[in-house]
């Protein structure tokens, strides 16, 4: 509920988070929709903890942009940039690489260093020809880095890139509806189903006939020298959860997510 929730009412979204973190933390999926929640929300003192647990439990670097932009929501740019220093870019996903040198040049600013802001940010993924999902946050950024370099003309010119990247992610994204997609699996065990609050029934398993249903077919039963199988129709009734909002599907289905390597070939107007 809260990652549906997170664009549209990100207040209402924490919430959700928070009910899930004080019935599920130790799942790292549940402590890193708080992180983001508690960030969008501004309280980057939060987002921190919470992006700290996530990262302890999971081992994965893939919040380290945001841990770095929270360590700068809470006023210490020269711990943003140890932090961002202390991982290995290469390893890193190239989405979660170019976050990070967004949230580092940022950092830099803070601090006044503009060249050195600018230098953060010379990618090969600064490429205006060809746009991913990544592009038009990178030009943005760019183009703030040259504004307060004092190089208007050429920030213009980098936020009508990222116009037109956004532009052509929009239009993409129309042309490409019926294409196929990549799906990942993901399957949460029992424990963290039960974690999560979700009652569910085990899959090939006929739900409980009703008390009085069973002993009126057990009699039937006996007074038949060949008796039938008796198959319920009944779905078995579930408790309700303590907050429905939070429900999570008994087998987790499939999400489907466009691969981030796609890459679209824009002209700018």
């Amino acid at each position: 509920m809260a990652a549906r929730l997170i664009e549209d009412d990100p207040e209402l979204a924490h919430r959700h988070a928070l009910s899930a973190a004080r019935r599920a933390g130790r799942i790292a999926i549940v402590r890193e929709t708080l992180a983001i929640t508690a960030y969008l929300t501004g309280d980057y003192a939060l987002a921190l903890r919470e992006l700290r647990t996530y990262r302890r439990i999971s081992g994965s670097d893939n919040q380290i942009a945001l841990m770095v932009d929270s360590e700068r929501g809470v006023g210490r740019p020269e711990r943003a940039l140890e932090l961002g220093r202390s991982v290995d870019r290469a390893a890193l996903d190239t989405p979660v690489r170019v976050a990070l040198a967004i949230a580092m040049s940022g950092a830099r600013l803070d601090l006044g260093q503009n060249q050195e802001a600018l230098d953060e940010l010379q990618l090969p993924q600064l490429n205006p020809d060809l746009v991913f999902s990544w592009s038009p946050s990178l030009f943005d950024a760019y183009a703030e880095t040259l504004e307060a370099l004092g190089r208007e003309s050429e920030a213009a010119v980098w936020r009508q890139r990222s116009l037109v990247a956004v532009e052509a992610l929009d239009q993409s994204a129309a042309d490409d509806e019926g294409e196929t997609m990549v799906v990942v699996e993901e399957f949460l065990t029992e424990e963290e189903l039960e974690a999560l609050g979700h009652n569910f029934v085990e899959v090939g398993v006929e739900p409980e006939a009703p008390e009085a249903e069973s002993e009126a077919v057990a009699s039937e039963a006996a007074d038949d020298s060949e008796p039938e199988a008796v198959e319920s129709t009944e779905p078995a009734e579930s408790t309700p959860d303590a907050i429905e909002a939070d429900e999570v599907p008994a087998e987790a289905a499939p999400s489907e997510e466009r691969s981030t390597g796609e890459s679209t070939a824009v002209e700018e107007a």
